[in-house]
Parts: C-alpha cells; structure tokens; sequence
C-alpha cells in the first residue's frame, strides 16, 4: 500500500507536458493515428502545468515573446483555475512561468492583426475572457500563489496582483506602460494602481515607468521578496505540503524570503514630489506641476516623468487619468466593467485609431515615431474622454461577472 501511495505522489509530481513519453504510451491507442504534434497541443503547451500532492501549478511556457498573453492562454487559464477551485483535492494553486519574463502582458501585436483584418470580435472574447480570469483570480477561494520572476508588464500584472501571494525577486521588473502605446491600463490595473500609497498609481500610468522588485514589495505591490537563486527551494517546500491553510502557505514562503529596502535612488523617495505634482486634476496641470517643480529643484527625476508622459498617446493619457481616479472609489468587478468599455472603444476605433498605431510604432515598424491623433494634448475634449466610459449600447454586451455567485453579499 505504502509503495502504491508512492507511486501516486510520484506521478502527481511531474508536469503534464504533452511531449511527455509516458502521456504517449498512456495515449497510444487514441493517437496512434499521428505521430505529429497537433495544433491543439500547441496552444495547451502555452500554458502546462505541473500537479503535487496538494496542489497545482500554471506554467506561462512563451519565453520566445516574453510569455505574452495569446487568446488561447487566457482561455485556459481560466479553465484551469476554475476546475482546481472545484477539486477538493487540491489546496492551493500557483502560477509561473518559463524563461526572463513572468509575462509581458496582452500579445497586442496579434491584437493589431486582427483588427487590421476585421476581427474586432475576437479582440472583444479575448478581452472578456482576460477580464474574467482577473475577477476570478481576484476572488479565488482557495489560496494562490504567483512567482513574477522577470519581466511583468500589464495584463501580466492583472493575471497575478490581484491575487494572493505575489513573490518578486531580484530580477523582477514590473510597469504598466500602456499609454505609450495607445491604450490604457487594463485587466485591473485601474483597481490596484488607484491603491497604491499616494498618487503613485497616477505617475506609474502616465509615464509608464518600472519599479523592480524591492520596489514593489515597499508599495504593496508584492507580498514576499525572494532572490531568484531562492526559488527553487520555496518550489519545493510548496511543492511537499498536504494543505489549504493560507498561513501555513504564507510562512512556507517567508522562510526563504528576505527583508528589503529600496536604495536612495529609487522612485519611492520621491513621495513627496509625486503626490506634489499627480494629485492635480488634469494631465496638462500634472505636466505643469513637473515643469515649476523642475526649475525650482533641478531634479532630473521631473524631467525624465516629464518626457516619459509626452511620449504618450494624448488621448490614452487623459482616459488614463480619469480611470485610476474612479477606480479609487470602486471595487474590482467595477474597474473590470469599466476598463472593459474603455477596451472595447480602443479596438473598435469608435473616437481613435491610436492604439493600433501606437503598436505599429513601438512593435511592428518600430520606428518609435507615432502619429497620435489627436496630436496634443489641448485637442482632446471632454467629451471625447467622456465617451470612453459611457455604458455599452444593446447591441454591445457590458462585460459579464459571476458577481452573484462569487461575492452574493454585494
């Protein structure tokens, strides 16, 4: 019996790859048709995952696009995490990935293909089934784990920070530069970024600037911080325990976490001249701010926000703005209904073509050159923004959330 139970734990142990001998020998009969991988097992294989005892891991497995987030990946992702809440027989589920990146985010370069081929509707899907996954991380019953080890940028950072642990280490780089870009930051990040201390959350959407690991641990972003060279060992002291209590998960990754501090150089020191300059009310007062702020100290700090928040799309900027600052009064499934519409008006073109050209610009032609319309910042009107954030009409369904069942007390 013992040897048997071994045996059991071993298996659950491996990684459910598909090029995994042992899943062909087990498959023979059903495919012995081919030899050759399929199309099916291609895109499974952008997400694998690996079972333990107790609980069950994600792996984002892109590492030639920085785990970039394809339709497909967020679509199993939400299946995957909605079968492990069912199972009782798993406590605590992790997510990570391969390579340099945690992950860089939504894959808009395929995004600004399928809208230059006329498949806005497939842009929608994957931005509902994104924003869905975000809400149901964000209210999983079952403690969760994620290990940004790398590059997180964007909806990488929506598919991870609303959850419950998020460990960042030494090589952990995290931004939400969207507005340079064309869009807006999404997939949650109008709800946390509104909670960040301060008006941190304003400077980090409008300029689009990282912070790194011991950056985020400071700010609240993270919850432990671990040297990349560490991870292994909390892998395998998660990987060994038969349980679903939070503590128990929680100190298992504070034994090989450390204290930090950020250095004198970091962002995080500036409080007092970020909240100084992004508590104004508008973008144009913001970049005012900056301007007397940098005459008067001669801090280069402004000047570098300065022409960070100028390489922006005027129009993402002001949208920006104004989503942080409701997100600040809103809960999650709002900010996500919100930001849906906002998504949905970027990639149906209804007021701007500029997030497919901002993509152009920075990742398809990369000339760094894009012609934003409108061009400054003075052209874009009230109204415009306004329209950004006004309920879909009858034949644009909103963005649909399990709110009744997953918060019934709401």
């Amino acid at each position: 019996m013992r040897m048997h139970k071994l045996k059991v734990l071993l298996s659950l142990s491996k990684p459910f790859r598909r090029n995994d001998s042992s899943f062909f020998l087990s498959n023979h009969y059903c495919r012995q048709f081919s030899a050759q991988p399929s199309y099916a097992d291609y895109l499974q294989e952008q997400v694998l995952v690996e079972g333990r005892a107790k609980s069950r891991a994600a792996i984002l497995n892109r590492p030639s696009a920085l785990n970039a987030l394809t339709p497909s990946m967020a679509g199993r992702l939400s299946r995957l995490y909605e079968s492990w809440e069912e199972n009782s027989d798993i406590g605590f589920v992790m997510m990570k990935s391969n390579g340099r990146a945690f992950c860089s985010g939504a894959d808009v370069v395929t995004l600004y293909e399928l809208i230059n081929e006329g498949k806005v509707e497939e842009c929608k899907k994957f931005f509902q089934t994104l924003y869905k996954f975000v809400y149901l991380l964000g209210t999983y019953l079952k403690p969760n784990v994620a290990i940004l080890d790398g590059v997180t940028m964007g909806s990488g950072a929506g598919i991870s920070l609303p959850g419950m642990f998020r460990v960042v280490t030494n090589r952990t780089i995290y931004s939400n530069p969207e507005a340079q870009i064309g869009f807006h930051p999404d997939a949650g990040a109008s709800y946390y970024l509104s909670r960040l201390p301060g008006y941190l959350g304003e400077y980090l959407a409008l300029t689009g600037e990282k912070l790194n690991g011991v950056e985020m641990i400071a700010c609240g972003l993270a919850t432990h911080y671990s040297h990349n060279e560490r991870l292994p060992w909390i892998e395998e002291r998660l990987g060994k325990l038969i349980t679903d209590d939070r503590l128990v998960i929680e100190n298992s990754i504070a034994q090989y976490g450390e204290i930090v501090y950020p250095d004198t150089r970091s962002v995080l020191h500036k409080f007092e001249k970020i909240d100084k300059c992004f508590s104004q009310d508008t973008v144009e007062e913001i970049i005012e701010a900056l301007e007397r702020e940098a005459a008067e100290s001669h801090d280069e700090w402004c000047n570098t926000a300065l022409n960070k928040i100028k390489e922006g799309s005027p129009l993402s900027l002001k949208v920006a703005l104004k989503s942080i600052r409701e997100g600040r009064f809103q809960p999650l499934d709002q900010c996500l209904v919100r930001e849906y519409r906002i998504s949905v008006n970027w990639v149906s073109k209804r007021m701007s073509d500029d997030f497919c050209e901002g993509v152009r610009a920075r990742l398809v032609d990369k000339d760094f050159a894009p012609k934003w319309d409108p061009t400054r910042l003075e052209k874009v009107t009230t109204d415009m923004v306004d329209r950004f954030f006004i309920p879909l009409d009858e034949l644009e369904p909103e963005l649909n959330l399990a709110t009744a069942i997953r918060e019934p007390s709401m």
